[in-house]
């Protein structure tokens, strides 16, 4: 007897696995099946894409007694997409089921229909630690009949911060369990936590290295924060992915990121954890379906998608850590497939470059560019100034902020000066349009024998601003009225100096309790005169 049968899987469940396609057991779940089965604590070290999920799932699924009113098993993950994903092959593998024992529990639903889902008899739990802890403390949840617990992802748990609601979740479960701890690395951390909670647990992994499936090509692209953004345009239009993820370390350089790729005419979107529920089982739906081929990610938010087709991972800020990095990668390449990842990495990202080299034991081939014609990478872009932390910095020295360098050919569409990340440009062009619109301006004027006019009189002539007139010698001050009964005598005759009070920009303001003579009222100083003459 061979395949999962030969694991101790009932014909049952190898007949609902052969429709999907799933023939033979991975390493995984050939080594933690059959100690799930016979009830053991177990830590299973596998990364993701090894299917590890039908290797907790079936020993659970055979295990569920159809007699216990209550739920049964817990599964916790660390992101509502894992929780999402895990629930789908739960009801995959129970489609002749009439009705559905799972319940997925995740913050942003309804409460109120979570609440009518648990009166319906629930097996099986599937849930976040955020919106589970919620239903405890509501009495909505009891977990006293739970006999299988599993954490999935235990590394990421711990990493984003969850340690105390996992204990406080587990400290509220029976005693009498059987615990399955599934994680891609093992950090002290995570071997802490199973040290406390686990009985005797045996280890399995099914790989030495700890590295990701052997068929993701990776790759590292060394550029400069400036031209980050022209190097990762060339690599999407090199590469033509099919379905691609890209990393951003923050929220709000996902945000920025998107919107500059699709200002350039890509189909993207972004994925972080301010976006509300609703918009990110909409952005995943789009993703899955291929109505959008490029997914602008966090890590956190990223955590476990498995989605089939992802032929590319593009490191656009590198991971912080080896760890990361293999969850990252992970993300192509699933059950097998080929993949790709690349990272971009500009001089300041070397170290850690280095110590994931060295956390992954091996090196990532270096790959040049060819030379960017098409994609200016010294014209830069919002999110290298950001990097740099020049946000309100002006691109090159005594030019004001807004205009652009007078003969550079910005022809990555960025415009000079827009300053960081979170800030628009005044008028800004589409990227792809830019150039296009500087040469069509040249074309005009030299068909009409007028030059061609400053980025400045466009604006101002576009938001009815005028041009600053200034005087022979002394530009005029704008914006400031004058002051005084004899202003509007105001001015210069020659290079004789003017009666006090004649003009703003060139007589010395009146102190408190003076007239603009200089003098104060009931006691006339001639000490502000005075210091006038003697400059």
């Amino acid at each position: 007897m061979s395949g999962f049968e030969g694991l101790g899987i009932s014909a049952k469940w190898s007949a609902v696995l052969k429709t999907y396609g799933i023939g033979q057991p991975t390493p995984i779940q050939e080594q933690a099946i059959p100690l799930l089965l016979a009830g053991k604590d177990t830590i299973a070290r596998a990364q993701t894409g090894s299917g590890k999920t039908i290797a907790f799932l079936l020993p659970i699924l055979e295990r569920i007694d159809p007699n216990v009113d209550g739920v049964q098993a817990l599964i916790m993950t660390p992101t509502r997409e894992l929780a999402l994903q895990i629930t789908n092959e739960v009801n995959k593998l129970l489609i002749t089921q009439e009705q559905s024992q799972v319940l997925c529990v995740y913050g942003g639903q309804d409460v109120e229909r979570q609440l009518k889902k648990l009166q319906g008899g629930i097996s099986i739990i599937v849930a976040t630690p955020g919106r589970l802890l919620d239903h405890m403390r509501r009495g909505t949840v009891r977990l006293s009949t739970v006999s299988m617990f599993v954490l999935d992802e235990a590394d990421q748990m711990l990493h984003i911060g969850f340690l105390n609601e996992v204990e406080e979740i587990i400290e509220q479960l029976p005693y009498k369990r059987q615990t399955m701890l599934f994680s891609a690395t093992m950090p002290e951390s995570v071997r802490r936590l199973a040290s406390r909670y686990m009985r005797e647990p045996v280890t399995v992994q099914a790989e030495e290295r700890q590295m990701p499936v052997k068929e993701i090509r990776q790759s590292v692209v060394e550029t400069t924060d400036r031209g980050k953004l022209a190097a990762l345009r060339q690599l999407i239009d090199q590469y033509r992915p099919y379905l691609a993820i890209l990393f951003c370390r923050t929220k709000r350089r996902v945000s920025k990121l998107n919107a500059e790729l699709q200002e350039a005419g890509y189909d993207s979107d972004e994925l972080h954890g301010d976006l509300s529920q609703a918009k990110r089982e909409q952005v995943m739906e789009r993703f899955r379906e291929a109505r959008i081929q490029l997914l602008v990610a966090t890590d956190v938010a990223a955590r476990g998608l498995d989605v089939e087709g992802v032929t590319h991972v593009f490191n656009y800020d590198i991971p912080p850590d080896a760890e990361s990095y293999i969850h990252r990668i992970g993300r192509t390449g699933r059950a097998g497939g080929e993949g790709v990842a690349v990272t971009l990495v500009s001089p300041r990202d070397r170290v850690a470059l280095a110590n994931i080299e060295r956390g992954i034991r091996m090196s990532i081939r270096r790959k040049p560019l060819d030379k960017l014609a098409a994609y200016d990478m010294s014209a830069g872009s919002e999110l290298s100034q950001e990097r740099r932390g020049g946000g309100e910095r002006r691109i090159s020295r005594g030019e004001p902020r807004g205009q652009e360098r007078k003969g550079s050919a910005n022809r990555a569409g960025i415009r000079y000066g827009s300053g960081s990340i979170g800030h628009e440009s005044e008028a800004r062009v589409s990227l792809r349009g830019a150039q296009e619109g500087r040469n069509r301006r040249n074309d005009r004027a030299a068909a009409s024998g007028q030059p061609e006019r400053s980025q400045r009189s466009v604006r101002a002539e576009r938001y009815g601003k005028t041009e600053r007139t200034e005087r022979p010698g002394r530009p005029e001050r704008r914006g400031r009225p004058e002051i005084g009964r004899a202003a509007s005598a105001g001015g210069r005759a020659g290079k004789r100096r003017p009666e006090a009070g004649t003009s703003l920009g060139l007589s010395k303001p009146a102190r408190h309790g003076q007239t603009r003579s200089g003098g104060a009222r009931g006691n006339s100083s001639p000490r502000g005169s005075k210091g006038r003459r003697g400059r």
